[in-house]
């Protein structure tokens, strides 16, 4: 079983709301932000270098990767922004992408509204934006024997 923290669309807002999640940080074994606010993560990748991925939105212009995959025993995930991939107008080609590239799960951003839908045999999770100062929400992922549980947490 393995545990994933997916975050997105920080926008370098909302510092308490991320400092909350450093305890939830140590527990789980993998910590993912999908880009826009990507250099809110340099702390928490100094702190869990082995674990935190990081990809680079459309608003940011140097931290991060543009997109990759994480391979565990228990599935394949994509992780990226999104917008290279169209997601405001649906989520064929993403859910193209991931197959492509060997994924059951792409976690994506860049809308700000957190969905998890499947299309196309792809479980496609959006974390919604945890820059959102009314009400920040992120993903907790469960990975287990090839099947993939989201939950959606708000702080």
């Amino acid at each position: 079983m393995k545990t994933f923290v997916v975050l997105s669309d920080s926008h370098s807002r909302n510092k308490r709301a991320l400092e909350k999640l450093l305890p939830i940080f140590a527990e789980n074994d993998y910590i993912v932000h999908l880009g826009d606010g990507s250099a809110d993560m340099r702390e928490v990748a100094e702190l869990y270098p082995e674990k935190t991925y990081v990809c680079r939105g459309n608003c940011d212009p140097f931290y991060g990767a543009d997109e990759f995959v994480i391979e565990t025993a228990d599935g394949s995930v994509l992780c990226c922004h999104g917008h290279q991939w169209g997601v405001k107008s649906g989520l064929s080609r993403l859910a193209a992408h991931a197959k492509e590239r060997g994924c059951a799960v792409a976690l994506y951003g860049h809308t700000h509204t957190a969905a998890i839908e499947e299309k196309d045999g792809v479980l496609c999770i959006n974390p919604g934006a945890f820059g959102s100062a009314l009400s920040p929400v992120y993903c907790y992922l469960v990975l287990h024997k090839g099947k993939a549980t989201p939950t959606l947490v708000s702080c």
